[in-house]
């Protein structure tokens, strides 16, 4: 049964990687590289190859208003850009790249799920209520998020749309993983190279912090101490046994600080690292702090009000210039606002805290695009058990594929038929933004929810055995 899953699994990942070459051979490939909601500012590769060849003309590639990314991405991704092979479709060597950060993103997930239901499954056993998960008999959660991931039309679109999306992806879950498997160092690096490309990801220290101090996932720690106790206390005659489940369960929520500690050494030494690689790299045509103001500063400003699918674009094109300071502090203050109250009540659960962290940025942040949506949706599939009893899910499935299909329809009639008008196109990205708060309330619900439901098993079970 393992083997034919695991055929399954590489079957279907073989796949995907065709459909992706495939769609990267069609001619223009449905012009996804100028959509607006695969390509912003800060995430297009045409952006890129500009800001490479003002490089190579000896010019500051943030001079004018093209380039906004790392000094790192471009000198990673720039020569790629001006390298053609004969018969070839341009930019190929870049669409395989993001085709190999996609793969690698998959495995990485899919490694994450296992270590994740594996944490999960011991701590359900240690609570003797183990029998409450729901196994899949054709793969398991690992697996299927990493196949939602690979088989998303949002991340199929940012991959061969010419997005820098995926290797942004890529090192917010190389983050992830190195945290739930306790890889201090490939964690900080994670964490050090998401925030540098995109500064939203900076974030998830918290989830990262509680993910190497506790450990995954697992249900609420009252529950290990009430099972320890009350072990301790159903029999004088078992006084060793109930003092080692005491400790067990004391074990299970204690904090452990030695490897935070080491967390912040390595993303010290991380940001160093690459605060001296982006100096070299721009030092001959420019200053680390213009790289700051074009990169960070532009997007806290917003200067780009180009349309999106983000909420932002329409509503700091019509605000009067003299509120509009006071409104871009009001929307970025929103999200950190969020993560305080969201941290104390999901602390023993510091991946699905991730996710939740990552959809709201997704939602709010200054230039979205379909990329950073489809890096939470395949997260999203790590907790199938915990998120079965969610509502409105057809629902959301209905309205993501309804908005998918509106909104080049909205752009079209506005842009280019000239039938329609900006409002058109922004309640389009009204509804996107709509959905996103349904599922990340749903989700929370959901996973609460289940929280309750092992606690009112694990309270009912033991006078079950008694009686």
């Amino acid at each position: 049964m393992e083997k034919k899953k695991k055929r399954g699994f590489w079957r279907w990942l073989i796949a995907s990687v065709m459909l992706r070459l495939i769609l990267i051979y069609l001619p223009k490939t449905f012009n996804l590289a100028s959509r607006p909601e695969v390509s912003t500012p800060l995430v297009s590769l045409r952006r890129l190859a500009e800001g490479y060849w003002l490089k190579q003309s000896s010019i500051s590639p943030y001079a004018g208003s093209m380039y906004h990314g790392s000094p790192l991405l471009l000198s990673l991704l720039g020569p790629l850009t001006v390298k053609r092979i004969e018969g070839q479709p341009n930019h190929l060597l870049c669409s395989l790249v993001f085709v190999i950060a996609d793969i690698i993103s998959a495995l990485l997930i899919r490694a994450t799920g296992h270590t994740l239901q594996m944490a999960y499954r011991q701590s359900l056993n240690s609570l003797d209520i183990v029998d409450i998960l729901k196994s899949s008999d054709l793969l398991s959660s690992g697996d299927i998020a990493a196949l939602v991931y690979l088989w998303n039309p949002f991340t199929i679109a940012a991959c061969v749309g010419l997005s820098t999306s995926p290797v942004e992806n890529l090192v917010v879950i190389l983050a992830l993983h190195g945290a739930c498997k306790g890889l201090v160092p490939l964690a900080a690096f994670g964490w050090v190279m998401a925030t540098h490309l995109s500064l939203y990801p900076a974030i998830l220290i918290i989830p990262v912090i509680l993910l190497l101090g506790y450990g995954p996932d697992t249900p609420p720690r009252k529950l290990f101490l009430q099972k320890g106790y009350g072990k301790n206390g159903d029999s004088h005659s078992s006084d060793n046994c109930g003092q080692q489940e005491t400790n067990q369960s004391k074990a299970e929520v204690t904090f452990s600080w030695r490897p935070v500690i080491h967390f912040l050494f390595w993303s010290s030494l991380w940001s160093t690292y690459v605060l001296v690689l982006c100096s070299i790299s721009v030092k001959p045509h420019g200053s680390l702090w213009e790289m700051f103001q074009r990169t960070y500063g532009f997007i806290l400003t917003m200067e780009d009000m180009s349309p999106n699918i983000g909420v932002l674009w329409y509503f700091f094109a019509e605000v009067f210039d003299f509120f509009r300071s006071f409104f871009m502090i009001v929307f970025h203050l929103n999200i950190l606002f969020m993560i305080l109250p969201l941290a104390i009540r999901l602390k023993h659960r510091p991946c699905f805290l991730a996710f939740i962290y990552i959809a709201i940025s997704s939602m709010l942040k200054s230039y979205p695009s379909v990329g950073d949506s489809a890096l939470y949706l395949g997260l999203l599939g790590l907790f199938l058990d915990e998120l079965a009893d969610m509502k409105f899910s057809f629902f959301l499935l209905c309205g993501y594929i309804g908005v998918s299909l509106l909104s080049p329809v909205m752009h079209n009639l506005w842009i280019w038929r000239g039938t329609g008008n900006a409002n058109f196109y922004y309640a389009t990205g009204m509804a996107y933004a709509c959905l996103q708060i349904i599922l990340v309330v749903e989700s929370v619900s959901a996973v609460l929810n289940h929280d309750r439901k092992l606690r009112k098993i694990s309270v009912t079970k033991p006078r079950d055995g008694n009686s």
